[in-house]
């Protein structure tokens, strides 16, 4: 599928691919000889001339290519693993028709070495500087399978549906109709959804009007541009340069701020659940049940300044779950027990009732343990204006377009 002959290159290049390769595969993210052969072919670092090349292919290096005028992150080229991750999400197979939403040029000859010389890849970037840089990419790897079109990818591509897939390579809050209407039947869309905060790369498949999921995973994207863009809000409880404590707002109620810096000055309670997790285990389940069973459960987001000075006792670049009620809040912890590989789940509360807000988080962790602790949270997406009745039993996130439902089994 392209000029270059990899057994021409110069080793330093095919060096590099093949130990982002052997890493895709030792975390799982790449699976299927395909996609691993994929991976081990395509120049990536074509696509980022100016940054370093042993940086273009670190499995875990997102290639950061445009920020908009406030500092946020608006294009790049995602991570090889998240990359592999969504890839083997959309089960790729030959001769298929695809659609990508957020270009780049990378992404897309991934895809374009699955479907093969019969299957044809679209890509879609509302950013014309973002597609100029794809159209090059393509053109200087020689893919004859990929089309660049530079247009909002909410819309509809008309001249190709339908997909048999969709794979969507920026944050999203919400599902536009026109991504389950360029679908086929059974065809799947993969999507970094974004729901109350806590962004999951989700796979669906579609049934009718509706999107069942088929498996998710942790992930990091950009935010959407254009008529689909959704930015969460961030509210501030701690406005000291350097050691800023937010919280992330996706739908949740506007907090109290001068309540919540005041209750943020006070004693911290601790409470520990007794759950315990690996050291190399995720929250991300129990995360995604904290936000199903928890009303008002915005993200904390705190420099790392803040918890070097002991303002809070965690931080993460995705944030950390916080139960808000009122002028009382209280976050996600963990703490080291005797067992170096084990990890104890607490809440730490400040404000009026903090034992209170602490100890109703604490609770649905053991919860989560005692009735969730191995299921995977059921994902779904019905069109905007579905009754409720005809909505799984859940936490219901609605967006313009659409209603999302978190279940349970």
């Amino acid at each position: 599928m392209t000029n270059d002959d990899p057994q021409a290159l110069p080793a330093t290049e095919q060096e590099l691919r093949d130990e982002m390769v052997r890493q895709l595969i030792e975390s799982g993210a790449a699976r299927g000889p395909r996609v691993v052969a994929a991976f081990r072919k395509v120049p990536r670092h074509l696509a980022a001339p100016d940054v370093e090349m042993a940086k273009s292919y670190d499995a875990e290096s997102a290639l950061i290519t445009k920020t908009d005028e406030t500092g946020v992150d608006i294009s790049s080229v995602s991570a090889p693993r998240i990359q592999a991750l969504q890839i083997e999400q959309a089960d790729i197979q030959p001769g298929m028709t695809v659609l990508e939403i957020g270009s780049g040029g990378v992404n897309a000859a991934y895809l374009a070495e699955l479907v093969g010389e019969r299957g044809h890849v679209v890509t879609v970037d509302i950013d014309p500087d973002v597609t100029q840089r794809a159209k090059g990419f393509v053109k200087e790897t020689g893919y004859r399978n990929i089309t660049v079109i530079t247009a909002d990818g909410t819309g509809s591509v008309t001249d190709f549906q339908p997909f048999d897939r969709i794979v969507v390579t920026v944050q999203a809050a919400d599902i536009p109709p026109s991504w389950v209407h360029q679908l086929a039947q059974g065809g799947r869309l993969v999507v970094p959804l974004r729901m109350r905060g806590m962004t999951r790369t989700t796979a669906f498949v579609r049934d009718a009007d509706r999107l069942v999921s088929d498996g998710f995973e942790l992930c990091g994207f950009v935010p959407m541009q254009g008529a689909g863009e959704n930015r969460m809000h961030v509210a501030l409880i701690h406005d000291v340069e350097g050691e800023e404590i937010g919280l992330r707002l996706d739908g949740h109620s506007e907090p109290d701020t001068t309540a919540l810096a005041q209750a943020l000055a006070t004693a911290r309670r601790e409470v520990w659940s007794g759950v315990m997790l690996a050291g190399d285990e995720s929250n991300e389940h129990l995360d995604l049940w904290l936000t199903t069973a928890l009303d008002n459960l915005p993200l904390m987001a705190a420099q790392p300044a803040a918890r070097r000075r002991g303002l809070v006792a965690s931080a993460s670049p995705l944030g950390i779950p916080a139960f808000v009620d009122g002028d009382s809040f209280a976050y996600r912890t963990v703490r080291r027990t005797d067992d170096p590989d084990r990890f104890e789940l607490g809440a730490i509360g400040h404000g009026p009732r903090a034992q209170e807000v602490a100890e109703r988080l604490a609770q649905e962790m053991q919860t989560w343990n005692r009735v969730h602790r191995g299921d995977r949270a059921h994902i779904e997406v019905y069109p905007a204006g579905t009754p409720d009745g005809q909505l799984p039993e859940g936490r219901i996130i609605d967006r313009p377009h659409s209603r999302i439902t978190i279940s349970w089994p």
